[in-house]
């Protein structure tokens, strides 16, 4: 794709990518095989596995965890009330989208006491292994520590656009709004009204300024990482696609990131 050829004048010493799309064959940029610290993309990784512990009955979405009156579900989707990065409670559950990576490190202590697995060797088991992901780990905080590569990503897209390793109630779940209507913030992009999330994805829904293409569908799901890392599924297109670099997410990123993907998206129209 020609697309990808824009990546090499981006401010980044290395940067790999892959697009899928129906009908066309991978296409790929850069060393698809480097790791990358993934930053918050790790929160798709942890969510899938936290869903996989719920298909096997180690857990239930509405089983309590976190603060009182909060759900797996409500931290999956960043509604529970708990602050940014401290277990410190800073809503009633549901109402308030709260971004939390503190709500995931609890979802992998649930895990582990649920399933008395660590959670980095059940996330391995549950997603990485069946996947074919020898590159990915969880090497740090469920919320924002995993490492991987964007061959290995690019097979988790591949799931998430045709639904293997979840039911297809399951994954149309974790696509879907969860609490509609609830206000918040996406780091480094501001306040959203709403701010739809699903069970572990961000949604775009009607976001402007935003990381994603103007022209995604609003179903369009995905996340990115501070480590200047994203990743992107429109099932209406029946497309995805995977970014990895190694400079931290900032102003460079903001100008860049949304026109990337618009020009992904027009390729992918053209005839």
């Amino acid at each position: 794709m020609e697309a990808l050829q824009r990546l090499a004048d981006w401010p980044v010493d290395n940067v790999s990518a892959a697009i899928l799309a129906p009908g066309l064959p991978l296409a790929t940029y850069g060393d698809v095989d480097r790791v990358y610290p993934l930053a918050s993309v790790t929160k798709l990784l942890v969510a899938q596995a936290v869903l996989v512990a719920v298909e096997e009955g180690a857990l239930e979405l509405e089983d309590l965890a976190g603060p009182p009156g909060a759900t797996v579900t409500h931290l999956l989707a960043h509604a529970s009330g708990l602050a940014f990065d401290s277990r410190d409670v800073a809503a009633a559950p549901g109402m308030q989208r709260i971004y939390s990576s503190a709500g995931y490190e609890v979802l992998a202590e649930t895990v582990e006491r649920e399933t008395g697995i660590v959670f980095a060797e059940y996330l391995a088991q549950a997603v990485a292994e069946p996947l074919g992901m020898s590159r990915t780990a969880l090497v740090g905080p469920a919320g924002h520590g995993a490492s991987s590569s964007v061959a290995d990503l690019a097979r988790f897209a591949a799931d998430l656009l045709a639904p293997q390793l979840l039911s297809a109630q399951t994954a149309q779940a974790a696509r879907s709004v969860q609490f509609p209507g609830l206000d918040g913030f996406v780091p480094g992009y501001g306040k959203f009204r709403p701010n739809d999330w699903g069970l572990g994805p961000e949604i775009k829904g009607h976001k402007a300024t935003h990381w994603t293409a103007p022209d995604h569908s609003p179903t369009t799901f995905g996340h990115f990482g501070q480590a200047g890392t994203f990743l992107w599924v429109d099932p209406e297109r029946r497309a995805a696609a995977v970014v990895l670099t190694d400079r931290p997410f900032g102003a460079w990123a903001k100008s860049l990131w949304s026109g990337f993907n618009q020009e992904v998206l027009a390729e992918l129209s053209s005839p």
